[in-house]
């Protein structure tokens, strides 16, 4: 309708630009693209001026994703009417968004020019600043772009023209990046100082942070013992407080006998007077209205520090284990006393540690009902106090020592528990997490050790009793993170897709979380979820692109200069994601597996994604791990914990896994840029043809292909395995150990002597004729041994418990690529065999005799062809049978059988043996649909 409308004004008024551009705009809605950039054009080569026509071209352009068009329709109008302010700042703005900072150095200067106003003189000053931030010479940052930038503002500082806080805060920005921390320091303890007033007790951050820099310990004690008088309950200014005070004490510093300690006063040089100092804290907080955590922390943090440097005994302050358990009297209600004892449980010998959970036990007021033997808190205080000391316990190991048989008491006390504490969130909101939550979580955390330990059935446990934890508390994270981790490493995944879509994941997010969704999507089958969630998280890091660039011109409106390098460091490290890297790459292999030679040619489907061999677009030297791998909570001890080691492992491994991922792309991309007809023998001609740059190509990325093999090879023979709830590994090890990474190399490599048949014609290559006959032999062998390792059920029934097989789901899926591979390598033989047989029969026909022999190359080609599509068939037969079998398959008599769950938990696991079986059904269907139409592709191989 808005084209209607724009096209009846455009009748009567020919050059209302504005109505062209919204045309434009509606042409670009509805997806054509070329009409409406062809109409835009009209109209910015007119240059207009009205600001109705510059405004709709702004929308058209950052909507078609090309910025730099805005700069040009500014660069014009102003140009045009040289004193419009309005036009002077948006071609600034317009510089912004394509990260022009010369450019924009020069709007600031011409805007202040005609305006003079403050901000638009310290636009010009930030963008030398963001000059000096992106040049590669961090030399002609400092001795250039910086000191001009200062000198600038200097001039305003003596001139006394400076208003603004953010002007000061750019002041400050500028001598920190110089260095010149003395300076800085003087501008804030300045009268320049007094209009950091924006953020609470900016002043004093920025002070402490100068004196840090200068490492002028005295001050730095000094203001951080004045803050802490102000307010005791300030973590950070403790830690300051305490590393001054050893610093001060390693140095020998002595106070100047006539003069002040120090710019902010007395200082603190000794243990006594920091022991006397926490001591007073202590007994400051006892008088206060409200209780303060930070003093009896603080305590705790200065026994650990005295005992690091082995001079504890001497100084009285007391046992760590008495005042832990005098803390956990005092805050043992509130939910912050577990994470606030976890820091310092190492200061407890752990022989004590069973003693020291028995006497916490004590003094929580539990009490024994009539109908259970175990006692209950009767409120909501004495339940969050019993949940702190189950955490501890789980924390000191004191679960882990058990046998199975105590594990699963503690795991049915634990849901007693639990259900016992629904009583006190019946009032609570859909959107609240129950009181009780967490002993359903520590339940599942025993049931996991038990399941790693060998015990099937504690893992279908797991899943029934986190499944009851979500129908009472619909919304806790928690629960739907660590559903989605057992699901998948289940095989599981139809029900992974709607918990996560549940968990409402927000932006970064998709960056550092979406690792756990499109890890398993496609390996275990399911194709079309798979493509979803590999669109949510790329539209996720493209929008990121156009949206910073809105930030950073906030930012410049409103003054927040120190965010300006904030919001560009975080465009960066989006970019070189790796999680970005491998969703972009998996998401090309599956369009190419789900579309090629299925819906288009590969050809087709590689042009359609501007994919090319040469091209590499990973940035491998920048790849930021932004995964979080803490998300799931976790109360083992530090030795079971996720380590530095497995993060640094695990990066390691995705690298050369997405390595892997992204040369198989590009040697499949460089597939249809071989099959160009060559005239044989003549090399001149080829080089022209530059077919033979594209073969050389192919063959350097199999050579890195082989390296990145080995090296993943080597990898893995470390075995590592990570915490059950660390960093899911990678696909690679299914790759090597089924058979797949033989069969896709040795496809590549027939590529390569097919090419070179192609290039010598069938007369004298006997020798590369038999050896494309031995790989099309050995190649079936192989996708047969590979077929082999997908036999089996997925689910079968064991002693009564059910056991999974996700292996063979991933072995399938791995197969399919595989299968898909070779007919793309199979349809270029195809293009390169066929004209060489029509000639054949029109030598025979010329001759007129039947003597005319067939080269060898011929028949191996169609037995190949026969054998795959027979392979392929048995396969489909084969997953039939999984159909069949899935179908039939009645859990629900299993479930019953184990008199031990409660009427609750059967209903649970009922539900989740039904999602389990029906996302296996859902993915052996979705891997036959597409070996269905793989197969069609087969039968239409013929030479």
């Amino acid at each position: 309708m808005a084209i209607q409308q724009a096209d009846k004004l455009l009748k009567k008024h020919k050059d209302l630009h504005c109505a062209k551009v919204l045309k434009a705009i509606g042409l670009q809605r509805t997806g054509k693209q070329d009409e409406a950039y062809t109409l835009a054009q009209e109209v910015a080569a007119l240059e207009p001026t009205d600001d109705n026509s510059l405004q709709a071209l702004t929308i058209l352009y950052r909507e078609m994703h090309r910025p730099e068009l805005v700069t040009k329709l500014y660069e014009a109008a102003v140009k045009k009417v040289p004193n419009s302010e309005e036009y002077h700042s948006h071609l600034f703005m317009a510089y912004a968004r394509v990260g022009e900072y010369k450019k924009m150095q020069q709007a600031g200067m011409a805007l202040y020019k005609i305006v003079p106003k403050n901000p638009y003189y310290f636009w010009s000053v930030m963008s030398l600043i963001m000059q000096s931030i992106s040049a590669q010479d961090e030399n002609l940052s400092k001795t250039m772009f910086l000191p001009l930038a200062e000198r600038m503002v200097e001039k305003m500082v003596k001139e006394d023209k400076i208003e603004a806080e953010a002007e000061v805060e750019l002041y400050y920005m500028i001598l920190e990046r110089l260095e010149k921390y003395k300076e800085a320091l003087d501008v804030v303890r300045g009268k320049l100082g007094e209009k950091l007033t924006s953020e609470l007790q900016s002043r004093e951050n920025k002070c402490m942070a100068m004196y840090k820099k200068l490492c002028r310990w005295p001050e730095c004690n000094a203001l951080s013992r004045r803050l802490l008088l102000k307010n005791s309950d300030d973590w950070q200014f403790y830690i300051t407080y305490f590393d001054s005070v050893f610093q001060l004490i390693d140095e020998s510093w002595t106070p100047p006998s006539e003069e002040e300690h120090s710019l902010e006063g007395e200082v603190h040089y000794t243990v006594e007077q920091a022991v006397k100092f926490i001591e007073e804290r202590i007994t400051e907080e006892s008088k206060s209205s409200r209780p303060l955590r930070g003093p009896y922390l603080a305590k705790l943090e200065l026994i650990r520090r005295l005992r690091y440097r082995g001079c504890n005994d001497e100084y009285k302050l007391g046992d760590p284990e008495e005042l832990m358990f005098q803390y956990f009297k005092k805050f043992g209600d509130k939910p912050c006393c577990f994470t606030d004892l976890k820091v310092f449980v190492d200061l407890l010998p752990p022989s004590q540690y069973t003693k020291f959970i028995s006497q916490l036990l004590e003094v929580i007021p539990l009490s024994a009902t009539g109908e259970s033997e175990i006692a209950l808190p009767a409120d909501i205080k004495a339940l969050q106090q019993h949940l702190c000391v189950v955490q501890l316990s789980r924390l000191l190991g004191i679960y882990h020592a058990m046998d199975k048989k105590q594990k699963l008491t503690v795991v049915r006390e634990l849901m007693l528990r639990y259900r016992h504490g629904l009583e006190f969130g019946k009032s609570c909101l859909k959107t609240e997490l129950q009181f009780s939550d967490y002993y359903c979580l520590l339940a599942v955390h025993l049931l996991l050790d038990l399941w790693l330990e060998g015990e099937e059935s504690a893992v279908w446990q797991c899943l029934t009793l986190l499944e009851e934890g979500l129908s009472h508390s619909p919304s806790n994270a928690q629960f739907k993170l660590l559903l989605i981790r057992i699901y998948c490493r289940l095989g599981a995944f139809e029900p992974v897709s709607e918990l996560y879509s549940s968990l409402d994941a927000k932006h970064i997010q998709h960056d550092t979380i979406g690792y756990l969704l499109t890890r398993y999507a496609e390996s275990l089958g399911h194709y079309a979820a798979a493509s979803q969630s590999c669109n949510f998280a790329l539209r996720f890091f493209h929008s990121n692109q156009k949206d910073t660039s809105e930030y950073i011109i906030q930012a410049y409106k409103y003054g927040a200069f120190e965010k300006i390098p904030e919001f560009i460091a975080f465009r960066n490290r989006l970019n070189s994601s790796l999680h970005f890297a491998q969703v972009r790459t998996e998401r090309m292999l599956l369009d190419l597996l789900l579309e090629a030679n299925i819906s288009a040619s590969l050809e087709e489907s590689i042009k359609s994604m501007s994919l090319s061999p040469e091209e590499d677009d990973i940035p491998w030297k920048d790849l930021r791990d932004n995964r979080d791998l803490t998300v799931l909570f976790n109360w083992d001890p530090k030795d079971r914990d996720i380590s530095e080691e497995h993060r640094k492992l695990s990066l390691e491994e995705e690298t050369m896994w997405l390595r892997i991922r992204s040369l198989t792309l590009r040697l499949v991309s460089g597939l249809p840029t071989l099959s160009h007809t060559i005239q044989p023998k003549n090399s001149e001609k080829t080089a022209e043809n530059g077919v033979s740059s594209k073969i050389d190509t192919i063959r350097s990325l199999l050579q890195q292909l082989e390296a990145a093999v080995d090296s993943g090879k080597k990898f893995l023979e470390q075995k590592i395995q990570y915490p059950v709830l660390g960093p899911p590994p990678t696909r690679m090890a299914g790759f090597f150990s089924n058979g797949s990474c033989q069969c896709q190399t040795s496809l590549f490599y027939l590529v390569s002597d097919i090419y070179e048949l192609d290039t010598n014609g069938l007369e004298d290559s006997a020798e590369i004729q038999e050896r494309i006959g031995n790989s099309f032999k050995s190649l079936v062998d192989r996708l047969t041994d590979l077929f082999n390792k997908c036999k089996g059920d997925l689910i079968e029934v064991r002693d009564g418990t059910l056991k999974t097989h996700p292996n063979l789901l991933e072995n399938l899926v791995f197969f399919v690529e595989t299968i898909s591979i070779a007919l793309w390598v199979s349809s270029y033989c195809d293009s390169v065999l066929r004209p060489f047989k029509s000639n054949l029969q029109k030598k025979k026909k010329k001759k007129k005799e039947s003597s005319v022999a067939m080269p060898p190359v011929f028949t191996h080609f169609l037995d190949y062809v026969t054998e795959l599509q027979t392979l392929t068939s048995n396969v489909i037969d084969h997953i039939k049978g999984l159909e069949i079998i899935l179908t039939a398959l009645k859990l629900e008599d299993l479930s019953l059988k184990d008199t031990l769950l409660l009427q609750e938990e059967k209903k649970f696991t009922k539900t989740v043996q039904g999602k389990v079986q029906s996302s296996y059904h859902h993915s052996v269907q979705e891997i036959g649909e597409l070996l269905k139409k793989r197969l069609d592709t087969i039968k239409k191989l013929k030479i």
